[in-house]
């Protein structure tokens, strides 16, 4: 978590893929396809997946972001293998749309880097059961815990489970450490300033308006 800490994570004002904003960002390729960040990455999937008792026989997502997860995990593991989803079946040579591993039946693991809405992840679900695969399990390396990500994942993965490895809240929480910040002021809900009567724009440490918090 040090690494997407330190690599991956951006405070600022951010437009989302789903459409949303946001004020910060996880890139998770920035360190998943970091020389140690690739390692660490396949160790921290594949130790999830033996915890679980999974077994499956390949790893998966959509591409691009589940790619260097995918490839990490296979590498690491020696023995599982890794196939990708593309976003559309290609237009030309077999015209197919899971590349890679392809062996109908097998038990697979779908991944991805980052579960905001959850819609990458479950085209990869729908595609993979489409294909013929049998999903034991359903993973993302950082979950934001927003825009009803963990219920639409956790509905299109049934009876799978969904795992997240860490939260954004977590890498957040790591994030301001290493710079030395402390987290933002918790802002109060319909009170107001003890001193003025103004709508208070902070509860830490006491009711206070604009004009006062300091």
């Amino acid at each position: 978590m040090r690494l997407l800490a330190t690599k991956s994570f951006r405070l600022g004002e951010f437009k989302l893929s789903s459409g949303g904003a946001s004020d910060y960002y996880v890139d998770c390729r920035a360190t998943t396809l970091d020389a140690r960040g690739s390692q660490l990455t396949g160790q921290v999937f594949l130790d999830a997946i033996r915890e679980r008792g999974w077994r499956p026989q390949a790893i998966g997502g959509l591409t691009m972001g589940a790619d260097p997860v995918v490839v990490a995990v296979a590498v690491i593991s020696g023995e599982i293998h890794g196939f990708l989803v593309r976003k559309a079946e290609k237009q030309h040579g077999t015209g197919q749309r899971v590349e890679g591993f392809r062996e109908k039946g097998a038990r697979v693991v779908i991944v991805d880097d980052v579960c905001t809405t959850g819609a990458s992840t479950i085209q990869a679900i729908e595609a993979a059961r489409e294909f013929g695969f049998e999903i034991s399990g359903v993973m993302c390396l950082v979950e934001r815990e927003e825009a009803k990500g963990r219920p639409n994942v956790e509905k299109a993965a049934a009876p799978a489970p969904f795992v997240s490895i860490f939260t954004a809240t977590d890498v957040r929480r790591e994030h301001l450490q290493q710079n030395g910040e402390t987290s933002p002021p918790i802002f109060a809900v319909a009170a107001s300033c003890e001193l003025c009567g103004r709508p208070a724009v902070t509860n830490t440490p006491r009711n206070r308006c604009e004009v006062h918090k300091a």
